[in-house]
């Protein structure tokens, strides 16, 4: 199952730190964001993709945090969830999306301008578990994805998740235009 991830081993890395893996997902529509979007595995918790979806349902948890019950959990079963950071811990709102029924959730920064720092996902203190996979999305990424659905009025996106990158030349010019080298 190690086909979907790419281990960045050329950069340099913190001694005793893991090198982060990233997984990727391509939007398919709406199409003005019909990007491939990078992504990162929480660090020790969550579980991992061992299905490829072509096409399934990314819908925005409302409210948009998930620290609780969810307004659209229905939505939210056999889909994959879009969460915001803050609130409450990064595995509660795993265990929030997994509880309605979610294949995974992504938790994309809080921090709108953030087109560039990957958060460590990591456990908190309460020794609880998760089984679902959780990602860690940029916040600049999610603020786009929000606002491109909105716009159209659509309640969820549809995605392709994990997507093989390594023809790395299409896989470049499939990248956001916001983000930045």
């Amino acid at each position: 199952s190690l086909w979907f991830s790419v281990p960045l081993t050329s950069l340099p890395s913190p001694p005793g730190l893991r090198i982060h893996e990233y997984l990727y997902f391509q939007v398919l529509s709406p199409g003005d964001i019909r990007y491939i979007f990078t992504a990162t595995p929480a660090k020790d918790f969550g579980g991992v993709f061992n299905t490829r979806y072509d096409q399934i349902h990314l819908v925005p948890a409302d409210p948009p945090e998930a620290c609780g019950e969810l307004n659209n959990g229905v939505f939210i079963q056999d889909q994959i969830a879009l969460v915001e950071r803050g609130g409450c811990s990064f595995l509660s709102k795993t265990r929030v999306i997994q509880e309605h029924g979610g294949r995974a959730v992504i938790i994309a920064d809080n921090a709108y301008d953030n087109d560039s720092f990957y958060i460590e996902m990591v456990q908190d203190s309460s020794r609880r578990t998760a089984d679902i996979p959780a990602l860690f999305l940029l916040g600049r990424d999610g603020y786009m994805i929000r606002r491109s659905l909105e716009q159209h009025g659509l309640p969820w996106a549809v995605i392709s998740i994990p997507v093989n990158v390594t023809s790395i030349p299409t896989y470049e010019m499939m990248q956001p235009p916001w983000t930045f080298w």
